[in-house]
């Protein structure tokens, strides 16, 4: 009876063994480590270049922690698909039900976001290597896109509410100071007129107390904006 059960407890241990031994097979503790450590490692890189490189209006610290959330939840699921095919194909109908509802508002976003599944994939097949030369050389990239947007003039929408009496002393003034506008908008009421007009302005430049300062001007308020290349 003693020898039975000594028996059955060895070759449970011998199986629970044989078990996590199988685990570890084709994906070790030690790649699991230096997986999540290269992901944090470059997602952090991304963050970093997308704060670096925003344009827009608000910033959204959210976001950035979100692209690199992205790297390190991408890396893990690869070496999973990559030790397994039948794990593989029930993970891709898996995710195939999955439908995103998150609206990206600017499309610059949805790169960062492909940028960091990329990353992810290449860290996840163990490519540790080349998607730190990836990660480099596209931040590399981004910087020196955004160097060459900074020699543009910043885009403004200036907008004054007036007279119409006003109007062409405004305009006057819009000649002289700004090189290059687009008038967006005018709305006329019997109250008074409404004009937003698209600046680009080289350097800071006091505009609306120039704009204040021109009789019948009620009020003005300059906006920066985020326009489309060409528009």
């Amino acid at each position: 009876m003693f020898i039975s059960t000594a028996y059955a407890a060895t070759g449970n241990k011998s199986t629970l063994s044989e078990y996590f031994q199988s685990q570890f097979d084709n994906l070790s503790p030690l790649m699991i480590v230096v997986g999540l450590i290269m992901g944090c490692a470059i997602g952090l890189i991304i963050a970093f270049v997308y704060k670096r490189c925003y344009r827009g209006v608000l910033y959204s610290p959210t976001f950035a922690m979100t692209l690199m959330m992205l790297t390190l939840i991408t890396t893990p699921v690869v070496m999973c698909i990559k030790s397994d095919i039948a794990l593989s194909m029930g993970m891709v109908g898996a995710l195939s039900i999955v439908r995103f509802r998150t609206a990206v508002k600017d499309p610059m976003d949805t790169a960062y976001m492909f940028w960091a599944l990329t990353m992810g994939i290449l860290l996840g097949a163990g490519l540790f290597i080349h998607a730190l030369a990836v990660a480099l050389g596209i931040s590399i990239i981004l910087f020196v896109m955004t160097f060459v947007r900074f020699k543009n003039p910043n885009g403004y929408l200036l907008v004054v509410h007036y007279d119409d009496y006003a109007e062409p002393e405004i305009t006057q003034l819009l000649r002289r100071t700004v090189k290059q506008r687009k008038l967006r908008s005018k709305t006329v009421t019997r109250a008074g007129a409404e004009m937003t007009v698209e600046v680009r302005l080289d350097s800071k430049q006091d505009l609306v107390s120039a704009v204040l300062n021109i009789e019948g001007v009620h009020d003005a308020t300059l906006v920066a904006c985020q326009t489309e290349a060409g528009t």
